[in-house]
C-alpha cells in the first residue's frame, strides 16, 4: 500500500509533527510506503497534482482541519484517488460530521484498514469556488472577517466580534431561486450547507447529508436572545434546535441574489463580496474512505 499524506503545517495552530512521527512509525512497522506533501501557500494545487501523478498512491490522507480537507477534496475531485481525513485543525467540523475517529492515530488506522469507499458531495459556487462543509453570507461571515483581520486569536477575540456584530445587526433582502420556485425573504444570514453543523457543533439544520446529492439553504430571518440560547444549546442536544428561526430549502442547484454585494465565507475562509451566487451540487465528486461508524451510510 502507498499512502500520500497531505499536511497543512500551520492549520489551526496545531503542531502536526507529533502525529507525523507516529504515522511514520506505523507505516514502517507494517511495510507501508508513504510520502508527505506539505502545503506552503504557493502553487499547492499544481504541486500536489504533480506528486499524485508521480506517486499514484492507493490512498490519500488529509491531515488538518476543514480548510485542509477542502483543499485536498478539490484536488481529488473526479479522480480515482480515495481520501481519508485526520482531524488536526482548530475546527474539525466536517470530520465530526462524517463520524471520523477524533483520535488522529486511530483515524489513520481506520484509513489503512477500511475498504469502504463512498461518494462525498462538493458544492461549486459561481463556477469557481467550492465548499465541502458550510458557507454563509451575513452575520457569521462578518464575524469571521473581523476575526481574521485581528492579530489576536482565541475565543475571547471571537467573542468580542460576535457581540460587536450582534449590536449592529441589520436584516437584508434576498431572492432565492430553487426547485423551480422563487423565495423573497428578509434575513440576517443565508447558510449554504453540505452538512448540518458548524465546527463549533451549533446546528444550522438537521436534515443535511453530505453524501446524498443535495444541499441545504438556511434562510435565517429571526435572531434574538431566545434563538441564540437555543443555538448554543443545540451543540449539546439537537432537541434544542429552533426550526422557527427561518426556512430550510433542500435542492441540487440554486441562485441567490442579494440587495447589494455581500461578504461570503466558505469553510471558514473569506472569499469576497458577491451580489449573486449560483450554486450546484457535485454529487459524489470525492471518494471518501469511511467506516460503518458513518451514520450517513445507507445499506
Amino acid at each position: 500500500m502507498k499512502l500520500l499524506f497531505v499536511v497543512n503545517p500551520i492549520s489551526g495552530g496545531v503542531d502536526k509533527e507529533p502525529f507525523l512521527k507516529r504515522a511514520k512509525k506505523l507505516c514502517v512497522k507494517y511495510g507501508i510506503d508513504y510520502t508527505v506533501f506539505k502545503t506552503t501557500g504557493k502553487n499547492d494545487e499544481k504541486n500536489l497534482k504533480l506528486v499524485l501523478d508521480e506517486m499514484k498512491p492507493d490512498k490519500v490522507v488529509s491531515v488538518g482541519g476543514d480548510g485542509t480537507t477542502l483543499f485536498t477534496s478539490v484536488v481529488l475531485k473526479n479522480t480515482e484517488y480515495p481520501m481519508g481525513i485526520i482531524p488536526l485543525g482548530s475546527a474539525n467540523g466536517m470530520a465530526t460530521e462524517l463520524y471520523i475517529n477524533p483520535k488522529p492515530v486511530n483515524a489513520l488506522k481506520d484509513i489503512i484498514m477500511s475498504e469502504r469507499i463512498e461518494g462525498l458531495d462538493l458544492l461549486k459556487i459561481n463556477e469557481k469556488y467550492f465548499t465541502l462543509h458550510i458557507g454563509d453570507v451575513g452575520v457569521n461571515a462578518q464575524i469571521i472577517n473581523s476575526y481574521e483581520n485581528d492579530p489576536n486569536r482565541g475565543m475571547a477575540t471571537y467573542g468580542k466580534y460576535f457581540v460587536e456584530q450582534l449590536l449592529k445587526l441589520k436584516p437584508f433582502k434576498v431572492k432565492v431561486i430553487a426547485n423551480n420556485r422563487e423565495y423573497n425573504e428578509t434575513v440576517f444570514m443565508v447558510g449554504i450547507c453540505n452538512a448540518r453543523k458548524y465546527g463549533t457543533g451549533i446546528a444550522l439544520n438537521l436534515i443535511g447529508n453530505p453524501m446524498d446529492g443535495k444541499f441545504e439553504l438556511v434562510l435565517i430571518n429571526k435572531i434574538d436572545s431566545k434563538s441564540l440560547i437555543k443555538a448554543g444549546l443545540s451543540k449539546f442536544d439537537e432537541n434544542f434546535y429552533d426550526s422557527q428561526t427561518g426556512k430550510v430549502l433542500q435542492t441540487q442547484k440554486a441562485d441567490i441574489i442579494f440587495d447589494k454585494p455581500r461578504l461570503l465565507q466558505l469553510d471558514g475562509e473569506i472569499i469576497g463580496k458577491f451580489e449573486k451566487l449560483s450554486i450546484k451540487i457535485l454529487k459524489g465528486a470525492v471518494k471518501l474512505i469511511t467506516t460503518l461508524e458513518n451514520k450517513y451510510l445507507i445499506d
